[in-house]
């Protein structure tokens, strides 16, 4: 249910049953674990800059290079820790920030759903 905004109207969506699609891990991100991650963006601008959705990723460890997100975590556990930064610990109920660029180290204790805003350069 991708959605552009100039055709979609308001719209709600459960977010624990929303149905996921796998989306790769480069192998190079994997620090240990065998971790796998699943999405689905729910809203994107016609422009292609913000997107909207539902991420989850499985227990291990992972780096990742962020984009401008906020997000809220609605299952799960992690620690994110972020290169020269804060360390952060997730779970449900927890709101986010990360900054465009931010280097971060995922260690994901409980499998981890979040529904995200991405705002891209």
């Amino acid at each position: 249910m991708t959605t552009n905004d100039q055709t979609v109207s308001s719209f709600a969506v459960h977010i624990p049953d929303v149905e996921l699609e796998v989306e790769p891990l480069d192998p190079a991100q994997i620090v240990s674990g065998a971790p796998v991650v699943t999405g689905k963006v729910l809203w994107e601008s016609a422009d292609g800059k913000q997107l909207r959705g539902i991420w989850q990723i499985t227990p291990g460890v992972v780096t990742d290079t962020e984009a401008n997100e906020l997000f809220v975590v609605v299952s799960g556990r992690a620690t994110v820790e972020v290169e020269g930064g804060d360390t952060l610990e997730v779970g449900p109920g927890d709101a986010a920030v990360l900054r465009e660029g931010d280097r971060t180290t995922w260690t994901v204790h409980e499998t981890l759903r979040k529904a995200y805003h991405i705002t891209l350069p």
